[in-house]
């Protein structure tokens, strides 16, 4: 079955930037949306971005204009750039994968992001 390895978490200053990767062992249909959700400690896991097959992009209001999610199915591969981060953003990342009934049937193990004020 495929699996979602997430990585390019980090340490970074208020209003730097990073880039997150996902990476596919195997091939993800090419239907499924690809989303990247976030969890902060005491906090419910939330929606960050999506990107649907056809490059269809969703964004959670507090990242409009400062993240990026893009996608290389030929790659397997999903990313979120992060620019102009605060330190509200900092959490652990979650790549996942959603069928065409709407369910969030696969996670990767997440990749933690620390922002300093």
């Amino acid at each position: 079955q495929v699996q979602l390895v997430e990585s390019g978490g980090d340490l970074v200053q208020a209003g730097g930037s990073l880039r997150l990767s996902c990476a596919a062992s195997g091939s993800i249909p090419s239907g499924d949306t690809m989303g990247w959700y976030r969890q902060a400690p005491g906090q419910q896991r939330e929606l960050v971005a999506l990107i649907t097959s056809r490059g269809d992009m969703y964004y959670a209001d507090s990242v409009k204009g400062r993240f990026t999610i893009s996608r290389d199915n030929a790659k397997n591969m999903v990313y979120l750039h992060m620019n102009s981060l605060k330190p509200e953003d900092a959490a652990v990342y979650y790549c996942s994968a959603q069928n065409d009934w709407g369910t969030w049937y696969r996670w990767g193990r997440g990749t933690q992001v620390t922002v300093s004020s």
